[in-house]
């Protein structure tokens, strides 16, 4: 029983020390914008939704059924919030040399997609059974 308490903290533990981790190692960009280096320079904004996306992520783990896809949404949030609020910008550093037009990323950007399309994808299974 208490193993299962502790799977989530755990989890999200677990996936924002890999995140940092590699930032560490391997970060070859500054991004102080968003995906495809948007609105650069709005770091508060960038802040205030980070810490409103892992709010209301937090306030739906409640329904295990999404429990994973906001698991991957909370520590990818918290990730590049942790960035954003310690060094003014997020660290990139996967490119990818034969999408040259596509911009690097990190792991904590690789969470928020994954976990984005999954929780649609598991609310729109749900709703078309019903």
């Amino acid at each position: 029983m208490k193993i299962k308490k502790l799977r989530i903290p755990l989890t999200l533990i677990l996936l924002i020390v890999i995140d940092q981790l590699t930032k560490l190692f391997f970060t070859t960009t500054r991004n102080y914008g968003a995906a495809f280096g948007i609105l650069q320079g709005k770091n508060t904004l960038f802040i205030l939704i980070s810490i409103l996306v892992i709010l209301l992520a937090f306030t739906q783990l409640k329904h295990q059924k999404y429990s994973f896809p906001l698991i991957l949404l909370i520590a990818g949030s918290f990730s590049n919030l942790i960035d954003r609020l310690f060094l003014g910008y997020v660290r990139d550093f996967i490119s990818l040399p034969l999408l040259s037009f596509w911009p690097s990323f990190n792991i904590a950007d690789c969470f928020l997609t994954i976990g984005f399309f999954w929780l649609i994808t598991k609310i729109i299974k749900l709703q078309t059974k019903k």
